[in-house]
């Protein structure tokens, strides 16, 4: 071989061959059964509740589809004191769940140690029991002339609430305030899952680095933990929100007449009074609600990251 002479050429491989139609429909063909499943019980129900909320007759006349909108002005004018009253005791749970879970999970993800797992347990052990036990055993915690109600009584702290209007009589049960108990109670646990998540993946290191920068630990928090758990934060809160707005057995079982949410009417309306339209209209507005409410909160956290 002389010294200008090209070195021959590596051989050639043979052609790369692109994946066969069969290989190609594996992940659409994996993706089918969870479609099938949002289409036959997410999908057709909602498609079959908005004809339901269009319709006119009754149970012993039978129903039909008339397009009669009006039903969801009339569901509105007729209910919209329930609406209000689900999103305030909604958001005020949501606000507690807040305050109580964030100091639990950051203690969970940072300080637990080696009790993590067995405070972990402990934070899920109420989803053992049934939320229908859950709730009724709320009822004799805040029984009139209990411990918690004669603590409360003591403490004056019914004489505020009271000036609030969250309770009346020196009592808990059958007000907004047993109400908020029950939601709190029942929705914390999503509350705090994602937030220990979210805490947990914050690498320890950045909080050595803001030492070493002399920021003090509230700084700390302020500079560094609280912006990365924020994914965390808004997932918690969208977990707790959305389900305690529809909720209707902690009212049902804590609150009275003058504490009925949403849930309730719409309860009522589809099992006793046997007004479809009504019950569905109610559903879609509620709906419609909670998913512009979520939606402005979505924007405004400023997160795109959710755990």
């Amino acid at each position: 071989m002389s010294v200008t002479e090209a070195p021959p050429a590596p051989p050639v491989e043979a052609e790369i061959r692109k994946p066969s139609t069969r290989r190609r429909l594996v992940p659409y063909w994996l993706l089918l059964p969870g479609i099938l499943w949002l289409l036959v019980f997410f999908a057709l129900p909602m498609v079959y509740q908005a004809s339901t909320s269009v319709q006119t007759g009754s149970l012993e006349e039978g129903f039909e589809v008339t397009w009669h909108f009006r039903t969801y002005w009339d569901a509105f004018a007729d209910y919209y004191p329930q609406f209000i009253r689900s999103l305030l005791y909604a958001g005020t749970a949501t606000v507690l769940c807040l305050l109580l879970g964030y100091p639990l999970a950051y203690l969970i993800a940072f300080k637990a140690g080696r009790w993590r797992n067995l405070v972990l347990v402990l934070v899920i052990a109420p989803f053992f029991t049934s939320f229908l036990i859950r709730t009724l055993a709320w009822k004799t915690i805040l029984a009139d002339g209990g411990a918690v109600v004669d603590v409360l009584n003591t403490l004056h702290v019914l004489d505020v609430t009271g000036w609030l209007g969250w309770t009346e009589n020196n009592r808990v049960l059958a007000t907004p305030m047993a109400v908020v108990c029950g939601l709190t109670y029942n929705f914390l646990p999503f509350m705090i899952l994602p937030l220990y998540t979210s805490l947990e993946r914050i690498d320890g290191r950045l909080h050595e680095a803001a030492g070493d920068l002399y920021a003090t630990p509230a700084t700390t928090f302020r500079k560094v933990t609280l912006p990365l758990s924020m994914p965390g934060v808004v997932s918690g809160t969208l977990l707790t929100f959305i389900p305690a707005s529809g909720d209707y057995v902690n009212a049902e079982l804590l609150g009275s007449t003058d504490t009925k949410m949403v849930g309730s009417v719409i309860q009522t309306q589809f099992l006793r009074v046997l007004d479809y339209p009504t019950a569905a209209a109610l559903s879609f507005i509620l709906m419609a609600v909670v998913l512009l409410v979520v939606t402005v909160y979505i924007r405004r956290s400023g997160t795109e990251d959710l755990v």
